[in-house]
């Protein structure tokens, strides 16, 4: 976990450099201000010293788990993130739950319901979430004459306002999060459906929802949480055009107007974040295997 991390700050922080310009030469860009001005603004940045210092610099800053001050704000910058994490996690935590709700049914091959979950799935993977969006709020204010509130209310202070405000996101990402799951859900399940030891607990008698749920869907799920996973994790950062259509503030705007504004010390941050979120998930995921599958053990 350390290495990935580290080769995570190393690269974001040199392709960042690589970058033509920098945050001073945005904020005086198509401005008559001279060359001397632009220097000492650099200077009380920090962006004239060597690449070599910067990094140092930064890295020391993270081992006492300062994260800095964003440089077009000047705010610091745990305080830019913990303004956005909380709607973006919410909002994938809600997305999960409708994903994992809707994509891990009980599957009878060739059955209606089977025919049904391959067309809503299919469905799913053809149209992206931002655009399922769209239709959703169109279809609400035309029909309803309602749409989504504007500004994030979190759940502890109104549930109903806050959720009013997250469940159509939800909804829209959820559906095609569910539709990856539930392919792989099926897929998965009728191949171990075809192993000998389910074969042997249907010869016994065991019943045929016996036989999937206790048997068959517990070894099915393995691949399908590594799915669900590293789907939540992506959520955190990933929704950028979601976002931008539902108007939420969230950890992947943030990201994006940071690399707009060239603000070195945010963009860092969140990508360093954002890559522990998925060096988590997948060390939480290694240790729920051998929770499901006792033939796995670590030494």
């Amino acid at each position: 976990m350390i290495p990935t991390l580290a080769g995570v700050a190393i690269l974001t922080f040199v392709i960042m450099r690589a970058v033509p310009g920098d945050i001073v030469a945005l904020q005086y860009a198509g401005s008559p201000v001279p060359q001397s001005v632009i220097d000492e603004q650099r200077h009380l940045l920090g962006l004239d010293k060597p690449m070599w210092t910067q990094f140092t610099d930064w890295m020391g800053q993270i081992a006492h788990f300062d994260l800095g001050q964003s440089l077009w704000t000047g705010h610091p910058v745990v305080e830019e993130i913990q303004i956005r994490l909380p709607l973006s996690i919410e909002l994938a935590v809600l997305a999960t739950l409708l994903a994992v709700t809707i994509a891990i049914p009980l599957v009878r091959q060739d059955s209606w319901v089977d025919y049904l979950i391959r067309v809503f799935s299919i469905g799913g993977l053809a149209m992206p979430s931002f655009w399922i969006g769209i239709v959703m709020i169109l279809t609400t204010i035309t029909l309803f004459g309602w749409a989504p509130p504007l500004v994030f209310t979190p759940f502890t202070e109104d549930p109903i306002a806050n959720l009013a405000q997250l469940i159509l996101p939800a909804i829209a990402v959820g559906y095609r999060y569910s539709a990856v799951s539930m392919r792989m859900t099926r897929s998965t399940l009728l191949e171990v459906l075809r192993e000998d030891y389910v074969r042997t607990a249907r010869a016994k008698g065991v019943g045929e929802r016996m036989v999937v749920v206790r048997h068959a869907l517990r070894n099915a799920l393995l691949p399908v949480i590594t799915v669900v996973s590293l789907e939540f994790a992506f959520l955190i950062g990933g929704l950028v055009v979601t976002e931008q259509v539902f108007n939420l503030n969230g950890i992947g705007k943030l990201l994006v107007d940071a690399v707009a504004h060239r603000d070195y010390t945010l963009i860092q941050s969140l990508v360093l974040l954002l890559a522990a979120v998925f060096v988590l998930v997948n060390f939480v995921v290694d240790m729920v295997y051998v929770v499901l599958d006792p033939r796995i053990r670590y030494s």
